[in-house]
């Protein structure tokens, strides 16, 4: 039987962009792999140039527990140095992020030890932990103290734990689980190096449920109108 780490991932801001082009910084509604990967990376004290393997082959899973809102910053970057060295220009960018979003990630691996490391890191990160970008702190620690659960399966997992956040509004708790068939939807976001100049990634895929949220627990969370 698998183990599998849990890691609430809350804040007033956080962007998780898979397809940003220069000026244009897209997210996804929810965390991707290689930007949880990069998080436990930075818990780790990981350097970028470092091989990734044996964080990309846990099977990753996200319950989404507060959806929160697509929102826009428009920036302008004065005298940015241009790549040809023949001056600067001043830059406009659209940097979009999601406000007040609540996220549980689960990563499960046959591995209980290297899970066990895992979770001890985020109790103590050699550097600072963000989501997404360097201005978007967590509300709340990257550890839970009962975050590591041995002997489940990922989805089991994610289904049992409390709800971190509970919304009036929010009928319907959104799950995303990665799959190994290529006929679910496919993401570009599991990374193969993070090495400056040589970032790639490669594909996964996912597979998506809805459940209603009163079928979850709830115990001592945010409770939000």
């Amino acid at each position: 039987m698998s183990s599998v780490l849990l890691i609430p991932l809350v804040g007033p801001m956080q962007s998780w962009g898979t397809r940003s082009r220069f000026q244009e910084r897209d997210t996804e509604r929810e965390p991707s792999k290689s930007g949880v990967i990069g998080l436990l990376c930075a818990a780790l004290g990981r350097d970028r140039s470092a091989p990734l393997d044996d964080l990309t082959v846990l099977k990753m899973g996200v319950r989404v527990d507060q959806e929160g809102y697509l929102t826009k910053d428009f920036q302008t970057a004065q005298n940015v140095a241009k790549a040809s060295d023949s001056g600067t220009e001043d830059l406009i960018s659209n940097r979009y992020y999601l406000s007040d979003a609540s996220f549980l990630i689960g990563l499960e691996g046959d591995d209980a030890k290297w899970l066990r490391h895992l979770h001890s890191a985020l109790a103590t990160p050699v550097w600072m932990l963000f989501l997404g970008r360097k201005s978007y702190v967590p509300s709340l620690p990257l550890y839970l103290p009962d975050g590591f659960i041995e002997d489940s399966d990922l989805r089991s997992a994610l289904l049992n734990y409390p709800l971190l956040f509970r919304s009036k509004q929010q009928k319907n708790i959104r799950i995303i689980l990665e799959s190994s068939s290529v006929t679910h939807e496919s993401r570009m976001d599991t990374p193969v190096s993070f090495a400056h100049g040589r970032r790639e990634f490669r594909e996964r895929f996912v597979k998506m449920e809805f459940l209603p949220a009163e079928t979850l627990a709830f115990e001592g969370g945010y409770l939000c109108i």
